[in-house]
């Protein structure tokens, strides 16, 4: 499986788990966590939700191996309506915390930035690369990073393609704590 899932009492903890590609957010992974999240939003018992994930990063954006094999935008478009990992995380922001590691790049910032708390290892790298590849960020971060740092500092990420460390995070308000992987 490209996510894990693990119920502890209230809290629902999942996990990226593709280390080798650095959990990029394949349509099997965007599907799987889909999944995990809909069982959040449909169970309320479930207070709590960590996402984290495995290996070297929490997750370096889109697999780029997928992009442009869809038969046409309009298959595109249906697809990101019915299976939005971004609305769920909107959903269940007030339950969420993530845990960022590495990359968080793209797709992994996005996502991230929907949770209620985004703790941080000092080492993690932050970028919004998606304009250099002629694409606009399609995970959500156009919602997200807004509601977190601002119009103007999402638009200096996704314009000038900047990696942001975590210190620079966390003083924009990007992260709430920084912590080592470690400690958590």
């Amino acid at each position: 499986p490209a996510v894990l899932t693990v119920r502890d009492g209230a809290t629902l903890g999942i996990t990226l788990s593709a280390p080798s590609i650095h959990n990029a957010y394949t349509r099997r992974m965007r599907d799987e966590l889909c999944l995990a999240l809909a069982i959040a939003d449909a169970d309320g018992s479930i207070t709590r939700i960590v996402l984290e994930g495995a290996g070297p990063s929490f997750c370096s954006g889109g697999y780029l191996d997928e992009f442009g094999t869809l038969p046409d935008p309009a298959t595109g478009h249906l697809i990101r309506l019915t299976r939005s990992a971004a609305r769920l995380m909107a959903r269940a922001s007030d339950r969420a915390e993530v845990h960022i590691h590495g990359a968080a790049m793209g797709a992994g910032i996005e996502l991230a930035a929907f949770a209620h708390r985004v703790v941080a290892d000092p080492a993690t790298r932050i970028a919004l690369p998606e304009l250099a590849l002629g694409l606009l960020p399609g995970a959500g971060g156009t919602a997200s990073l807004p509601r977190r740092i601002g119009r103007q500092r999402t638009a200096y990420m996704a314009l000038t393609r900047a990696v942001v460390d975590a210190t620079t995070a966390l003083r924009w308000g990007l992260l709430d704590e920084i912590r080592a992987r470690a400690d958590w």
